[in-house]
């Protein structure tokens, strides 16, 4: 006699990965710890930084604002330009 068959939501229950992570105050400190001793005091600011600035690159191009407008580049003018000589 063969096994009942699953229900749906026992199957999706069963196929969906879950992580389960638990950020209580002392794991943060423990991981905010890691990357001082990774990065170094100094150079935090400069990771903070460069963090948010990609997180303001990642939103403003979700949100189409380059895509728009093709860019346009400035030229400037190209004066007296001479092949060299010899």
């Amino acid at each position: 006699m063969p096994a009942p068959a699953a229900s749906k939501s026992e199957r999706d229950l069963v196929m969906t990965p879950t992580v389960a992570v638990d950020l209580n105050p002392l794991t943060m400190v423990i991981i905010f710890a890691i990357v001082v001793l990774l990065f170094g005091a100094s150079r935090l600011p400069g990771l903070g930084k460069s963090v948010g600035q990609s997180v303001r690159g990642f939103k403003s191009g979700l949100e189409g604002d380059d895509m728009d407008e093709p860019k346009k580049l400035e030229s400037k003018p190209a004066g007296d330009v001479r092949p060299p000589v010899g």
